[in-house]
């Protein structure tokens, strides 16, 4: 691929319009066990965007079928995504018709044809502009897809890549009175974050880091740790949290970093910056204290599950936009990205400023 790397010229984020405490959701729903308001008030999340339904006849939240829930995830999905990609357009100081290839990335529901189709047709993107959907890969999609969109960058000099991680988790719920449910709805919020890279050329917005490398590590001990498949008693699908998961993640990190920064002269004391995912208070103090970290190191990491609870594949780019605005990054600064999900699978990238 040469010796140019794909630059971030442009962060964004959006939400729902909805937001809700953790006791406002409790609350809604009129859950009284001391259990599961414990796995809701203890998990380090003050606040989460999520798209709830009206109220049935017990006047508590009406349970949707699976077809409601799949038009939920196109709708607040389009919506999510379309405003979000601005926003990194904005930063990046481009035009929807600079726009050349556009990655979406999603686990929380399958449309056929896929986001990126949908988010062309909404913004009336150019008709041939390069597509990719990635579906079902979970929490460290975002790196994955990442990939594929510096290597377009790459290949294509001066033409910007978008990759678009919309996540609409309100979209994947089952409400029961398990402690698995309550884990993962305690747990999951709803948003869409975009990034721009561009390679190849001085970008005209102030200039964000260069993507290195991307190292990866593939779990399968722990396949069925997390995972996304049919509930028969609900009729739609449910999320499964092992409470090994952030174990299991916390074990194999050091690792991966390791494996990441090899032959390239560095060692975890020259990263500057830690951007890794908000996959719930357990798995972020095992990543801390695996990889010999500070609660400074993570605190867009925390500070994100804090705002918008684990917000699924776009997390760490919330954590990076955190970062960038921060401006405390400096010529030559490292950092790395790490994110973690099914597989199980923890994904890294070193990045550069």
């Amino acid at each position: 691929m040469g010796t140019s790397k794909a630059q971030v010229v442009g962060v964004g984020t959006a939400n729902q319009p909805t937001s809700y405490s953790q006791t406002e959701v409790l609350d809604r729903y009129g859950i009284d066990d001391d259990r599961i308001r414990g796995v809701f008030l203890n998990g380090g999340i003050e606040r989460r965007s999520l798209h709830l339904p009206a109220d049935g006849a017990d006047g508590r939240p009406r349970a949707e079928t699976q077809g409601e829930l799949l038009a939920k995830h196109r709708s607040d999905g389009v919506a999510m995504g379309v405003e979000a990609l601005g926003r990194a357009l904005d930063r990046a100081g481009a035009d929807l018709e600079d726009v050349r290839y556009l990655c979406c990335v999603s686990s929380s529901g399958w449309l056929t044809p896929g986001l990126s189709a949908l988010i062309c047709r909404e913004l009336d993107l150019p008709w041939d502009v390069g597509r990719l959907d990635v579906v079902g890969m979970g929490c460290n999609a975002g790196l994955n897809a990442l990939s594929a969109v510096t290597g377009r960058a790459v290949q294509r000099p001066g033409e910007i890549a978008i990759l678009l991680c919309v996540e609409v988790c309100s979209a994947a719920y089952v409400f029961d009175s398990t402690m698995r449910s309550a884990v993962v709805n305690s747990l999951f919020g709803d948003g869409a974050a975009a990034l721009a890279v561009v390679a190849g050329e001085q970008p005209a917005s102030p200039a964000g880091p260069q993507v290195l490398k991307y190292s990866s590590c593939l779990i399968p001990d722990s396949l069925g740790a997390m995972r996304y498949d049919w509930d028969s008693d609900h009729g739609k699908f449910s999320f499964f949290l092992d409470p090994q998961v952030p174990y299991v993640v916390g074990a194999h990190a050091g690792q991966v970093v390791d494996r990441l920064l090899a032959g390239t002269g560095l060692d975890r004391r020259d990263i500057d910056h830690w951007v890794v995912h908000s996959g719930g208070r357990k798995v972020i103090d095992s990543v801390k204290i695996n990889l010999g970290l500070t609660t400074h190191d993570l605190r867009h990491t925390s500070g994100v599950l804090r705002d918008h609870g684990n917000l699924s594949s776009g997390s760490f780019l919330f954590s990076l936009e955190r970062l960038l605005d921060e401006a405390v990054a400096r010529p030559g600064d490292h950092g790395v990205l790490m994110t973690m999900g099914p597989g199980s699978t923890i994904e890294s990238a070193l990045i550069r400023w």
